[in-house]
C-alpha cells in the first residue's frame, strides 16, 4: 500500500454542488443508520461489507463518500485512493448535510 495518500475532503455544499452535476454518492454507515436519515440518492455501501462489494464503485469516476461524521468515510476514503480511486470525503458527514438545511430521506 503506497504511503502518504492523501485524499480529497469537501463540505456538504461542495457536495451538495457535485449532486446536482451528477456525482456518486456512497454511504458507508450500516443499514440502520442509513434509514434514519440520509442524503438523497446516495448508494448504500456498509463498511462492513467494503471488501466484498468494492466492485460496485466505479474506480474510473470521481464518487464522493458520506458516513455520519466524516470519520469512517475519511478511513474509507483512504484506503480506496490507496487503490487508485478517485474519491472524496465529505466533511461533517450527514450531519453536517442535515445541519446545513438540505433535504434529507429517511426509511428503508
Amino acid at each position: 500500500m503506497p504511503e502518504n495518500v492523501t485524499t480529497m475532503e469537501v463540505d456538504v455544499d461542495t457536495l451538495a454542488a457535485a449532486l446536482d452535476e451528477g456525482a456518486p454518492l456512497v454511504d458507508v454507515r450500516e443499514p440502520l443508520e442509513y434509514a434514519e436519515a440520509r442524503v438523497p440518492g446516495a448508494t448504500l455501501l456498509p463498511l462492513s461489507q467494503l471488501q466484498e462489494r468494492v466492485s460496485e464503485i466505479d474506480a474510473t469516476r470521481r464518487t464522493y463518500v458520506i458516513c455520519r461524521s466524516g470519520h469512517r468515510s475519511a478511513v474509507v476514503c483512504e484506503a480506496l485512493a490507496s487503490h487508485g480511486y478517485d474519491v472524496v470525503n465529505v466533511a461533517g458527514g450527514t450531519i453536517a448535510w442535515i445541519r446545513a438545511g438540505y433535504p434529507f430521506d429517511q426509511g428503508d
